[in-house]
């Protein structure tokens, strides 16, 4: 039974009334592509009714942060989104957790594009990084195992030669081997100060922290912002590197055999609809973004933004070699175990 503060508002167990729908509470972050869900524009399956939870992670939107802690630990919504290197490292420890995995990929990142540098670490391209001290949230955090993997893979970057600092310890608990130096930064520290003051030489982080936005000329990025390092990316292994999936309860899919597909297509349907939104070209904040969303097709496709295991699988299968090679799980294993067998067919 799940604490009254949470209990309140997660109704799943108990509106099994033949004249009631079932409940549903999903936790997301408040993307452009999520807005469906929390406006209620997409009809949720028959007989049941969704209601959308805005959690942030790192940082606390209107229904709080730590949402994958939340989820995995707390066992707090029904579905949600959670970290890929979190999932994989859950999985691998437990196939048995009470989540299963559903082919669907909110979060997507290039990590090239989330790589900062002190302007005085003598880092100018990417093999420069070998032997410097690099900030992180967590070891484990998606970003950094993509960027130390990314960085490996395209210029032979060795992470093992370089000292590492987080933000944090780390959420499922690692066994750091004698040739790696990891530590987590004290906590009266700021990363982002830590970066512009030369305590560290660089960053890698899925934004710029606070404290680096206010002084901008006080650190660089490694990769120019143009997104060429990118798109060159992407070409040549096919794939915009995945964040986030969405998991749900195993007793949920177990006992509604059809809801993990219908929860596959009510996102199928919200990112259609987001992609509507750009057709009115004054929608976003940004003055140009309609023109960014026909630049991005140019250089990217219609949809780079692929949900199902198979359109995935290989993009899945290098973060979990990233992950092993990381010390982050013991064996490499096949990405279908991420995933309820019911949703292996897409």
């Amino acid at each position: 039974m799940l604490p009254d503060s949470v209990g309140a508002r997660h109704t799943w167990g108990r509106n099994m009334l033949k004249d009631r729908k079932m409940e549903l509470s999903i936790a997301l972050n408040r993307y452009d592509r999520h807005i469906p869900f929390f406006n209620q524009t997409i009809a949720p399956p028959d007989g049941f009714e969704l209601k959308a939870y805005e959690v942030g992670e790192s940082l606390p939107f209107r229904d709080g942060a730590d949402r994958h802690d939340r989820i995995l630990f707390g066992e707090e919504y029904d579905i949600g989104e959670m970290g890929l290197s979190g999932w994989i490292m859950a999985v691998s420890r437990n196939p048995d957790l009470p989540f299963v995995g559903l082919p669907i990929f909110p979060r997507r990142f290039f990590s090239f594009g989330q790589i900062y540098t002190n302007p005085n670490s003598g880092i100018e391209k990417p093999g420069d990084l070998t032997g410097k001290k690099i900030g992180l949230h967590a070891w484990q955090t998606t970003l950094s195992v993509l960027a130390k993997g990314d960085l490996k893979i395209e210029y032979g970057f060795d992470w093992r030669q370089s000292e590492w600092v987080c933000m944090r310890e780390e959420p499922i608990p690692v066994n750091f081997d004698d040739d790696m130096s990891v530590t987590v930064m004290p906590e009266n520290k700021d990363i982002g100060m830590m970066l512009m003051e030369g305590e560290i030489d660089a960053l890698m982080s899925p934004q710029p922290r606070r404290s680096m936005l206010a002084e901008p000329r006080k650190y660089r990025r490694l990769f120019p912002a143009d997104g060429r390092a990118d798109a060159s990316y992407f070409h040549k292994y096919g794939y915009y590197p995945i964040m986030h999936l969405m998991v749900m309860r195993r007793e949920l899919a177990e006992k509604y055999p059809e809801l993990p597909h219908q929860i596959l297509k009510l996102f199928r349907d919200a990112y259609e609809l987001a992609q509507s939104f750009y057709d009115d070209s004054n929608y976003s904040l940004l003055v140009w973004a309609r023109n960014a969303l026909e630049q991005q097709k140019e250089a990217l496709g219609t949809n780079p933004w692929t949900d199902g295991l198979a359109a995935n699988k290989k993009n899945l299968d290098q973060f979990i070699n990233y992950s092993h090679d990381q010390r982050l799980i013991e064996t490499v294993f096949n990405c279908e175990k991420l995933f309820h067998e019911s949703v292996l067919d897409t």
